[in-house]
């Protein structure tokens, strides 16, 4: 006889799943509405010409600090939950470690303030710090992009974001390309290295988010046929 409820492990696996879905989308769009309004509100902050980590300098810096631990905290914890989900197939471990490294890397180059782009040959060690986790995201972004891919554009469920996800992938190595030079004293990309960086930053958290959306609405869906089956008047 099937029972008229749900089972205990089912509910429980449902609402890790959305929590984890919620996560991966809260921590994108904490982190882009952050860095967009408080550049916008502080006094000499250029969002064009200015990196989103000098947010940090100044004294309500702790702002952009907190953005940091928190986004980086909410993409370590979706990243647990993809390694989950995706435990079998193509790509399936390298790409939710990575989500995970990047997570963690934002997480902790929070509390290590960085040093002011303008100053050249010149860094402290909590802004060498803060450069060494800001490589690792921007090297691991386009990486996790590429590699998901993989595994999209072979699972059913899935496919419907592989061509996004390609794109976002190659948006994403064009950026840090252009990046590096603007980053180079006398480059002409100096004064738009800001803008730069937040197309990279923006893409990439896109498409975190929507990868965030289609896990909780995969489960949502799945939960649902199943509480289906389980209905008294249901299938069987």
């Amino acid at each position: 006889m099937i029972s008229s409820t749900v089972p205990d492990p089912v509910a429980a696996g449902r609402g890790r799943v959305g929590l984890a879905a919620v996560a991966g989308m809260c921590g994108p769009v904490l982190f882009v509405s952050v860095f967009t309004v408080y550049g916008w509100l502080s006094p000499g902050y250029s969002p064009t010409g200015m990196f989103v980590s000098e947010l940090s300098l100044g004294p309500y810096g702790w702002i952009q600090i907190l953005s940091f631990v928190l986004t980086g905290a909410l993409m370590l914890a979706f990243g647990r939950r993809l390694a989950a989900d995706f435990s079998a197939g193509a790509a399936s471990r390298a790409g939710p470690v990575l989500v995970q490294v990047i997570g963690a890397s934002l997480m902790l180059s929070g509390p290590f303030v960085t040093d002011p782009s303008s100053m050249f040959g010149q860094a402290s060690v909590h802004g060498v710090v803060h450069g060494i986790f800001g490589a690792v995201v921007f090297t691991f972004a386009p990486l996790s992009c590429f590699v998901f891919y993989r595994r999209f554009r072979t699972d059913a469920v899935w496919r419907p974001l592989a061509g996004w996800t390609l794109a976002a992938s190659v948006v994403l190595t064009i950026g840090i390309v252009l990046l590096k030079i603007s980053q180079q004293p006398g480059s002409n990309l100096f004064e738009w290295k800001g803008l730069v960086q937040r197309v990279i930053l923006v893409t990439f958290m896109m498409w975190i988010f929507a990868v965030a959306f289609r896990l909780r609405r995969h489960y949502r869906l799945t939960s649902e046929q199943t509480e289906m089956l389980f209905r008294p008047d249901g299938p069987g």
